[in-house]
């Protein structure tokens, strides 16, 4: 593909005639996964797969080697696939697993005349002809379509035109399953998505199976995975999409989205990231996927990430404070506040005696109410399991509170009692470092810091 840097050396410049697109038929956009799991990595391989098997038109090209099995493969360059899926890593192993996560992910295809269930890929292998351990040679990557799945690629009927270029600068699986289903309808006369519901949206753009427990609410789904994916989109492609709920009375209930081209002669997209597995199994023990860590990879910054993990290790490892229920979501909570509060200085105590803090309410106060209101900001994130888990923590230790709890934290009584002990409870009693901190944070913006 033909690019030049931009000055910025993490930008990379491409021609808009230069966009390898491919063709997806429409039943394969907004794919209905019912087991395994589509990450953004499985996502935009799956694509280079279609793009470079359209290309060739015929299984056995470019054979490596000389057998039966190896004609009814397409044979690219793993190098190739590298690229065009923006995986830039030495890490030949996380790709092998990877490739053989997507044989595991199974798929419902419906129409007016068949029901199908099949798997997305049924089989993949990696051939060096030097020798598969040695350093030398060149290795290609081969693959096979089952066959609903290799028709739907080959002859796609109704189909939906793709960039293999657009693909790699987004950050996340759910963006890219977004960006394809809206880009369908970006010439249709409505430039406007189906309505379905809000269950729907949720299983075809997160690649996960839809189940009860599986389920957050409409607000976190928002907050969490279709506001970022809209803003990527947006920024990043050449489509521009508006979010519409459709709701019945309070209760939102069905979505759409509207869709607008944004024509570019000259695209800029960032390099994409490094994926480092070491840090992948440091974010694992949380208790998190290998795809949403990889994604999380892609998505924040490295400085970030590695101060978000040493934070919560730090937190797991702290003696004199109750265990840590879900690790997940205050990682998760961390690298929010990381990006909101992107400097923290050290300070001395001392500070704290400073005659400009000795007005109004005092800094401690201040700190432990700020505290307060990160400790509820970071239990909003968690899933629903986890905080009817901590919940249920804080009303036994409370069952004798003249306080009723019924309303949980709807209640501003009960919403003020709980962030308080849950602040207590992730990071124990105030210590003189956090009070410096909060001090300095209080002398630089001089209104409402947060510790």
């Amino acid at each position: 593909m033909a690019t030049r840097k931009n000055k910025n050396a993490n930008l990379v410049v491409v021609e808009s005639g230069d966009l390898k697109q491919f063709r997806k038929t429409n039943e394969a956009i907004g794919l209905r996964v019912v087991e395994g799991s589509l990450s953004l990595l499985s996502r935009k391989v799956f694509n280079v797969m279609m793009y470079h098997a359209q290309e060739m038109k015929e299984p056995g090209r470019n054979a490596p080697i000389n057998t039966p099995a190896a004609r009814k493969y397409f044979w690219i360059p793993l190098s190739d696939l590298a690229r065009d899926a923006a995986y830039d890593s030495k890490d030949v192993q996380y790709l092998k697993q990877q490739l053989e996560a997507m044989q595991n992910i199974k798929l419902l295809m419906e129409n007016e005349r068949q029901w199908t269930s099949e798997r997305l890929v049924s089989s993949v292998t990696l051939v060096n002809p030097e020798g598969f351990n040695k350093h030398s040679g060149q290795v290609w990557f081969g693959y096979a379509f089952p066959p609903e799945v290799h028709e739907q690629v080959m002859a796609p009927s109704t189909y939906t035109r793709l960039s293999i270029v657009y693909q790699s600068s987004l950050k996340s699986g759910s963006a890219l399953a977004l960006y394809e289903i809206c880009r369908r309808y970006a010439t249709n006369p409505s430039r406007m998505t189906f309505i379905q519901t809000y269950e729907h949206w949720y299983g075809v753009i997160t690649g996960n199976p839809v189940s009860a427990d599986s389920l957050p609410e409409y607000k976190y789904f928002k907050r969490d995975t279709l506001k970022p994916a809209v803003a990527e989109i947006n920024t990043l492609t050449d489509i521009n999409i508006e979010l519409i709920e459709h709701k019945n009375g309070r209760r939102v209930e069905n979505l759409q989205f509207r869709v607008l081209e944004n024509q570019q002669s000259k695209l800029e997209f960032p390099a994409p990231p490094v994926i480092d597995m070491e840090l992948v199994g440091r974010i694992m023990k949380f208790g998190i996927s290998q795809s949403d860590a990889s994604d999380l990879i892609a998505q924040h910054s490295d400085d970030n990430l590695r101060t978000a993990v040493a934070r919560v290790e730090g937190r797991i490892e702290a003696t004199g404070l109750s265990p840590l229920e879900a690790p997940a979501g205050y990682f998760r909570w961390a690298l929010q506040d990381l990006v909101k509060n992107p400097q923290v200085v050290a300070l001395s105590v001392s500070k704290a005696s400073s005659p400009k803090n000795r007005t109004g309410p005092s800094v401690m106060e201040r700190f432990l109410a700020g505290r307060a209101q990160d400790a509820l900001s970071a239990y909003k994130v968690l899933d629903e399991k986890d905080r009817k888990h901590i919940f249920e923590s804080f009303r036994t230790q409370h069952s004798n509170s003249a306080v009723k709890l019924d309303k949980g934290i709807e209640s501003a009584m009960v919403r003020a009692m709980f962030s308080g002990w849950y602040a207590k409870e992730l990071w124990g009693e105030p210590t003189a470092q956090a009070l410096a901190q909060f001090i300095e944070r209080f002398d630089q913006e001089g209104a409402n810091p947060t510790p």
